[in-house]
């Protein structure tokens, strides 16, 4: 049997101001924002090639407070990926090279909320 991890709720404060920043300075795909009532409207995105998404909104059970998600983006090539957030906008930090085997290159940032995305770069990953 399968078992897949397609959804990480994602705690934030502000939810226009998430889709903003993970769809237009991330670059994630907004699937779907959904308002099913006053007290519930239910937002995912999801990183391109990805098959795990995030979810956030309200009425959805997000207990944990904004700023508490920590959570890593695996990528093939540490650098590109670097240089495409730092020109969509994302204050990203400086690639962080633990080791040169594969899998030891790292770049942090954080989304408006204080959530902190870590970027590991697996070569090996790399499409065909």
């Amino acid at each position: 049997m399968n078992w897949t991890l397609e959804v990480v709720k994602c705690p934030v404060t502000d939810l226009d101001r998430a889709i903003t920043f993970y769809r237009d300075k991330v670059g994630f795909n907004l699937d779907f924002d959904t308002k099913i009532s006053d007290s519930m409207r239910v937002i995912q995105l999801t990183p391109p090639g990805s098959g795990c998404s995030i979810v956030m909104g309200i009425g959805i059970g997000v207990d944990s407070p904004p700023g508490t998600l920590q959570a890593q983006l695996v990528v093939p090539d540490i650098e590109a990926a670097r240089k495409e957030l730092v020109e969509r906008g994302v204050d990203v930090s400086d690639i962080k090279r633990f080791n040169e085997d594969d899998g030891g290159a790292f770049v942090f940032f954080d989304d408006p909320d204080g959530n902190n995305w870590g970027v590991q770069e697996i070569r090996a990953r790399a499409q065909s």
